[in-house]
């Protein structure tokens, strides 16, 4: 276990490694190969965009007694989504989804963000965020920002909230609080990503192992119909953590089986190094947003599990500053 990592990540054992390993095998020569062989382009991203969703519904797991509320409200496309026994009270989560700013969409997370609210007890907003090559950066940080400023138009302060985002959705939550690090009632309790995409040019992700289902080749080609022409260096796209010490505690935990690992050390020492909170968790054997898929990965309960605490643990940290403030 690296120095990076929980000391308290649960063990894998030698049974479940090797489930991992035949699934990570199976997927690269199935779902990796294929789109290895896909064209570029827009035709590309419609073949992408029903295999993941396929994939997403056969290997993930909806709670029983889910309820899915849709949201279209002055151009805000979302959805609330609260587990069986959850109800609306003074806090919610706020997640966004990822794969490549391109693929996905809240219909694919939703089991995902199902169990999330079952783990949390939150009722979790889930942005539609508008997608790539259809919508060109800065749309999906704009849609984000109108999906967060919506929750706190509903009522909810920054600190009643806790963000939530896997993938690209890691980079969009992270770019939202940065772009207003100097507003500190508008930033979360907490922050939870699951293997989070940091470096938009994928150099990080090269000199790792290749994700199964996915070379970063591939993946930069699908960020790269969402940057467009925009300069890299961009501050909305190349993120600058020297203020990382004005950011909520952040739980990051990324699979021991996929290139964005160099991403997700990337950000643990980028916000530690600026005295920020960050808690980094790498789970052997796992793959790429491991917690949507139970089905393959049932070690994917324990991570929400995991994030749960740490949401409860936030909320309750967040409220003994603001106590202590108030006596000050």
């Amino acid at each position: 276990m690296s120095e990076t990592e929980s000391s308290d990540v649960p063990d894998i054992p030698a049974s479940t490694n090797l489930r991992a390993a035949s699934a990570a095998a199976l997927t690269r020569w199935t779902v990796g190969l294929l789109s290895d062989l896909m064209p570029e382009g827009r035709p590309a991203v419609m073949v992408d965009r029903g295999i993941v969703a396929a994939v997403m519904s056969a290997l993930g797991s909806m709670p029983g007694g889910t309820r899915v509320i849709p949201v279209r409200e002055d151009g805000l496309r979302g959805e609330w989504v609260l587990a069986a026994g959850v109800e609306f009270g003074e806090r919610a989560g706020y997640y966004i989804h990822g794969s490549a700013y391109a693929i996905c969409s809240a219909r694919t997370h939703r089991k995902l963000v199902a169990r999330l609210s079952e783990a949390t007890g939150l009722p979790i907003f889930s942005i539609d965020y508008r997608l790539a090559p259809e919508h060109l950066f800065p749309t999906a940080a704009i849609d984000v920002e109108n999906g967060y400023r919506w929750l706190q138009g509903q009522g909810y302060a920054g600190s009643d909230l806790v963000i939530a985002g896997d993938s690209a959705g890691g980079h969009l939550a992270l770019d939202l609080l940065l772009a207003h690090i100097d507003e500190p009632r508008f930033q979360p309790a907490g922050v939870v990503l699951f293997s989070p995409l940091i470096d938009l040019t994928l150099r990080l992700a090269e000199q790792v192992v290749r994700e199964p289902a996915m070379s970063a080749g591939t993946a930069r080609k699908l960020v790269e119909l969402y940057c467009g022409d925009t300069d890299p260096n961009h501050p909305r796209l190349r993120l600058d953590f020297t203020r990382a010490a004005d950011l909520p505690p952040l739980l990051v935990q990324v699979g021991g089986y996929e290139m964005l690992r160099a991403d997700a050390r990337h950000l643990d020492a980028a916000v530690r190094r600026a005295g920020g909170r960050c808690t980094l968790e790498e789970w052997p054997g796992m793959m790429h947003v491991f917690q949507a898929l139970p089905r393959l990965a049932p070690e994917s309960a324990a991570a929400l599990r995991r994030a749960a605490d740490f949401v409860a643990t936030a909320y309750a940290d967040d409220r003994r500053a603001a106590s202590l403030v108030r006596i000050g």
